[in-house]
């Protein structure tokens, strides 16, 4: 295997758009990307954007179809990084939850579970129920990682593309991957006795309670 590779699952919960910009980000790191997208995705694309499927595929190294459970990806001896599904529905969580693989996505991440590899679920449903939050628990038993996309509201972002990108970013740490988009906090401090850092044109004042 002479590049590193990284399966991509999209499911049909809100948020496709993490799904896109995770293999552009892929792609820019030149890791190769495996993309399963669900029936239910296809929906939730056309109706959170403007784009084909045609579109979406052309962005990954390979695709593969939800219901090919014959794919490369369905065995545990296609090495690969791990995988993420992103955006990960309720749906998809329970079926990864409970080893009950009726599709691509969830099979792959069986495989990816079972073989000790990262598995990253950027879970996106709220309220939770205690059906979700069991599920979750199932998951980071049996060594998965639960990665709702939550904004990080002190990098000031301007834009939905720059929270979305900082969310990928922290999951694409999660496999030693910096794809450069992450604002990471107080990473260069000023020296003792500077001035406070300034973004924006103003100063950052985090306060607790």
């Amino acid at each position: 295997m002479n590049r590193q590779r990284l399966v991509v699952g999209i499911s049909g919960a809100s948020g496709f758009i993490y799904g896109v910009r995770l293999l552009e980000l892929l792609a820019d790191l030149d890791i190769e990307s495996h993309l399963i997208i669900s029936r239910a995705a296809l929906l939730t694309m056309a109706h959170e954007t403007d784009y084909k499927l045609a579109d979406v595929t052309a962005l990954a190294s390979h695709y593969h179809r939800a219901d090919d459970i014959a794919a490369g990806i369905a065995s545990g001896s296609f090495r690969c990084l791990g995988m993420v599904v992103a955006p990960c529905s309720m749906r998809t969580l329970a079926e990864i939850a409970t080893g009950t693989s009726s599709g691509l996505i969830a099979r792959a991440a069986d495989v990816t579970l079972k073989e000790r590899r990262t598995l990253v679920l950027m879970a996106r449903e709220t309220p939770l129920t205690l059906a979700h939050l069991r599920n979750m628990s199932a998951v980071t038993d049996m060594g998965g990682i639960i990665a709702p996309p939550v904004p990080a509201f002190y990098a000031r972002p301007q834009s939905l593309v720059q929270m979305v990108d900082h969310s990928l970013g922290r999951v694409l740490d999660l496999f030693g991957l910096d794809a450069g988009v992450a604002h990471r906090w107080q990473e260069h401090q000023e020296p003792c006795g500077s001035e406070p850092a300034r973004e924006g044109g103003g100063t950052v004042a985090i306060t607790a309670d």
